[in-house]
Formats: C-alpha cells, structure tokens, sequence
C-alpha cells in the first residue's frame, strides 16, 4: 500500500478495537535487515517488507508476543504468493515464533477472516477508497500549486481528518459511510483552498507497474515527485484497481468450475455490489475535481488487454498494466510509465509487449523503471523520457480533457 492507505487501514483495524499502526517508514535499516533475513533470489518487495517487519521487532517497544503482521497472499505467477510462508519460516528460525501472521488471499476476494470478516471488510474497503481519493487529489494540485510544499500538508491534514472519523465513528454500515464522506467533503474543500494555477503544458504521465513498488515510495526512490520536477503531472494507478481485478478473478474461477449460479457466486455478487455502492458514495463529491481523469473500470481494462494479454490466459498486474495503459491513452496521457522491482515477471512481460503496444499507440512512450535497492541514474533517464513525451503531447490524437480544479 501507500504510506496514506496504510494509515487509513490501520485506522480501520482500530475501529474494530485492534490496536495497529503501519510499519515505521522505510529506510537504509530496512534495506540492511532486508538483505540480512532474504537470501538475494527474492524480489525487492519482499526484502523491504521482511527488513520493515524486522525493524520493528528489533526496536525497543516492540512486543513479540502481542504482535499480527498483516500480509495477505495471492495465487498466480507473482512470487507475492510465498511472502507470507517465508515470513512464517524466518521469524520461527529467529526466535520469533509468538508473532502472529495475518494473511488474507486473494482466492476469495480476501474474505477469511473469520468473525471479523464482514465489519473488517467493508471498513478497509471505504478506508482504501478514501485514501486513493486523496492520493489522487495530491497528484492533481502538487505539480500546480504556487506555494510549494502546501498540497502536501493539506494531504496530511486530509489524512489525519479521515482517519479519526475510521477510527471514531460506529461501525454500523449507514452511519461509518456518512460520517466518512464528511470527511472526504472536508477534504474537497481544503484541496480546493490550496492556492494553484494548472500549466496546461505539463504533460500528463500514467503510471502503471507492480503494486508495491509502483505505490511505496521509498521502494521507488519517489520517481512520481521526481517526475513532477522534471514539468509533469502524474495519473499513477491506485489499489482499489488490483481488489476490483481480484473480484472479476474470483467470478471468472467460479464460472470456469460451473458454480456462476450458487450461493458462492451471490455471496460475491452481493459483496462486489456493495463494494460499488461505497465507492460511489465516496467518490461523488469529487465529480468535477476529477472530471477527464475518471479510472477506467477493470472490465474496460481487461477488454483492452484482450488483444495482447488475454485475461483468461494472463493472471496479475501484467494484464492491468497492459489494459490501463490503452485505457490511459486514450483519456490523453502524454505517455506511460511502467514501475516494477528487478527481475519481477509482470514487469518483464509487460516491457516484452510495450514496443508493440507503443506502436499500436502513435508512438506513446512507455517507459519501464525497474529497481532493486541500488543507485541509479534518474535524472538522465527522466530528461530524455520528458522530452519524448512532450513531443507526443504536441502531435497527439486524444485530447485530454482537464479537471476543473485547479483553476485554469
């Protein structure tokens, strides 16, 4: 997750009477640990996950015996599946053995967690949608405001506000969801406040690429501020994309073992149902904040992935990626950049179709960024990235369409 929808979840842990906060931020320590407790096979993610779970459990408050991390698994090719299992097997060969490990799957849309399944699950919901709607406001103003530096504390603020109300507010399904978007009101106002004048020759840059190096900023070495020094605006893609992709899976399995019409198969509809309805509730206030820049639905995305990565064929990001950088296209990006950890095979396949992808495209750049904890030469790579895309921004067939805020 992101910093801020980290935040926001552990929030709704809280209002669930868990104690939980976010791992402490990322740092050299992380990458110590991280390299230490992994053997050098695993994928970056994995190395700053373990080196963050690590650091905690080496620091002084840390309480072994009272402690769940949280670090649900997936199936599919991504090596994300074996996070948990390996952790299990460190921290039993380190001594660790009372901490507790929390691990969710994505081959039930994430639905095992027993009695706390329902309440939990509809309060991370909203606390997701929430934190993706603030994230995509800071990317909106950041690049544009006058005062530097004032989105970002407005996004704290916002953060802040949003997760006492989680926090706070009764967990009966009505009122959680009017009392947050309250908050989520509050935080339209506050952004709208900010003092900024959209440049409307900033090219506008899609950001697509494996979840937790694409969203953790510290993984990345925070590509999507040095973009926006570089003169860009960017559209980076959000984690409520991946739980919607998880239910279209989790549907699609069902049909393929004959169980469309069973009461599996209702229980997700009317989950997937009421997950729709949040998310509208959420998001209505921001109809004019985010008019021309709307995220594609995933059946949008996967129906433009067909032609190159089929989605019954293709399991994970490798299809989104794909899918939403032809959905980006064609909402006016001025190109599409792809963040992946080294060696990650949903990075590898997506870069393997991209030429073909850029051609089909007009030419779209598509650039894919792959890190692993080791320097590299941004800044170059950027300059030269920025000025293709500036000159795609000037011949471009699909105009985009700009927000109202800020004000142009």
């Amino acid at each position: 997750m992101a910093a801020g929808s980290a935040r926001l979840f552990a929030a709704g842990f809280r209002a669930l009477g868990v104690e939980a906060e976010p791992t402490p931020p990322s740092d050299e320590r992380t990458r110590e640990l991280g390299a230490r407790y992994t053997s050098g096979d695993e994928c970056y993610p994995a190395k700053v996950t373990i080196g963050d779970f690590m650091k905690y459990l080496s620091s002084p408050e840390a309480e072994p015996e009272r402690t769940v991390f949280f670090m649900p698994t997936s199936d599919g090719p991504c090596r994300f599946g074996q996070y948990a299992p390996y952790l299990r097997r460190l921290l039993d060969e380190n001594g660790y053995g009372s901490v507790g490990i929390l691990s969710p799957t994505s081959q039930n849309g994430y639905e095992g967690l027993g009695a706390l399944a329902r309440p939990f699950f509809r309060t991370q919901w909203r606390a997701l949608v929430a934190a993706d709607i603030l994230q995509k406001l800071q990317l909106i103003y950041r690049p544009h405001e006058l005062v530097k530096g004032e989105t970002d504390r407005v996004y704290e603020e916002c953060l802040e506000d949003v997760a006492n109300t989680i926090e706070h507010s009764p967990l009966e399904p009505r009122v959680q969801l009017e009392a947050m978007r309250e908050a989520m009101v509050r935080a339209r106002e506050r952004f709208r406040a900010i003092r900024a004048r959209r440049d409307l020759d900033r090219p506008l840059i899609g950001v697509v690429g494996e979840i937790f190096c694409r969203l953790n900023t510290f993984s990345n070495d925070d590509l999507v501020r040095r973009l926006e020094e570089y003169g860009a605006e960017c559209w980076v893609s959000d984690i409520t994309e991946w739980i919607w992709y998880t239910n279209s899976e989790q549907f699609r399995k069902l049909r393929l073992q004959g169980k469309q019409i069973s009461a599996e198969s209702f229980k997700a509809w009317i989950r997937t149902s009421v997950q729709r309805r949040d998310e509208h509730v959420l998001l209505e206030p921001f109809r004019e904040d985010f008019a021309g820049q709307e995220e594609p639905p995933v059946g949008e995305i996967l129906r433009a992935a067909e032609p190159y990565l089929p989605a019954k064929g293709a399991l994970g990001e490798m299809v989104l990626n794909v899918g939403k950088a032809i959905c980006l296209a064609g909402r006016g990006v001025d190109g599409i950049v792809d963040i992946s950890p080294f060696t990650c095979m949903n990075g590898i396949v997506s870069e393997a179709i991209y030429p073909r992808l850029s051609r089909d495209l007009d030419g779209l750049p598509i650039r894919s960024f792959y890190f692993d904890g080791t320097e590299a030469d941004l800044d170059r790579d950027l300059g030269v990235y920025l000025e293709l895309a500036r000159a795609y921004q000037r011949r471009k067939r699909h105009p985009r369409r700009y927000p109202k805020f800020p004000r142009l």
